[in-house]
């Protein structure tokens, strides 16, 4: 079963923690500000000492409830990766540092084979066309707007896990791109709030049957979106290099600052057309695509503050899905 875990459930806590905080802060400037006006009427000065007391109740809680670690701390968690595993219990969600996961009851020492998808989304939604080197291979236009299309959730496929090459296909190729996570049910995200409703990035591989009929066709079939290592929640989208090697030979190179769109604008651009639901993922383009794979062939995706997603192809006759 896919679950967002405890460590987004501390997300949450922290994010009412600080919302909390930010009310405690404005009942002190009132207080301050009310006081320096009216310092001499006695009726102002009662309002004023209920003012300071609400504030002063207000963050006995918080001090309390961080005590008892309710709450992680009183800012979004710095460098946090948040990884999911398949374990001799089951499948554990949590925090993913020097090869061991952390859950709220348990710690478990991570092999890179156990790792699983950092989520299960319910619909994947990719860019297209986002860079202009891709423009000029494919001979496309610019477009005036983020160019999206989804992929189902079967698409998703777990790193370090072959990848079945499609039956039905004899061109596929792959597409190496930055993905945000959702955090939170949304809809008409401002681009400056956008930081606020995601719960980090991690690494998506764009798989496309070139042969196939039109791009749906071409895009959404049973693993076509490998997915991971982990989610970063702490990092800035913008500028980040990244390349793709195929066995050691690099195929991609670029950065994300060359997009057309960038994340944060595309995932506003989305959340004005449609609702995002938490564990949604959102990729943002690809650089140009040199080439095609075949089976044996080990894709590397990396990108700088995250990590790197990687898989091998295998002929799909001879593979037995294990995760």
């Amino acid at each position: 079963m896919c679950s967002a875990g405890v460590g987004v459930d501390r997300w949450q806590s922290n994010k009412v923690y600080n919302t909390i905080l930010n009310l405690t802060q404005i009942g002190s400037s009132l207080h301050e500000a009310v006081h320096s006006c009216y310092t001499n009427s006695r009726a102002w000065f009662c309002s004023l000492v209920r003012i300071r007391r609400f504030c002063e109740i207000v963050n006995s809680i918080l001090l309390c409830r961080c005590r008892s670690n309710h709450f992680i701390t009183a800012s979004r968690p710095q460098c946090m990766r948040l990884a999911r595993v398949q374990t001799a219990d089951g499948t554990a969600f949590g925090t993913y540092e020097n090869g061991r996961l952390k859950t709220e009851t348990d710690e478990y020492t991570v092999d890179d084979s156990t790792l699983l998808a950092p989520v299960c989304p319910a619909t994947i939604y990719c860019v297209g066309r986002n860079y202009a080197a891709t423009l000029d291979q494919m001979d496309y236009e610019r477009p005036t707007e983020p160019d999206f299309f989804i992929k189902p959730s079967v698409s998703v496929h777990p790193p370090e896990t072959p990848i079945p090459y499609p039956s039905f296909s004899e061109e596929l190729t792959y597409a190496g791109e930055l993905a945000a996570v959702v955090d939170e049910r949304c809809k008409n995200v401002a681009e400056r709030d956008v930081d606020d409703i995601l719960r980090g990035y991690t690494i998506l591989n764009d798989l496309d049957a070139l042969d196939q009929p039109g791009r749906t066709a071409r895009k959404a079939f049973d693993g076509s979106a490998p997915l991971g290592p982990w989610i970063e929640t702490d990092l800035d989208p913008v500028g980040i290099p990244m390349k793709t090697t195929i066995n050691g030979t690099e195929r991609q190179q670029s950065r994300t600052d060359l997009m057309f769109f960038k994340p944060r604008e595309v995932v506003s651009f989305l959340s004005k057309r449609v609702t995002l639901l938490p564990n949604d993922v959102i990729s943002f383009g690809s650089p140009a695509n040199p080439g095609l794979i075949e089976p044996g062939d080990e894709i590397e995706i990396t990108y700088e503050g995250i990590g790197t997603l990687r898989n091998t192809v295998v002929d799909a006759t001879t593979h037995t899905e294990t995760k």
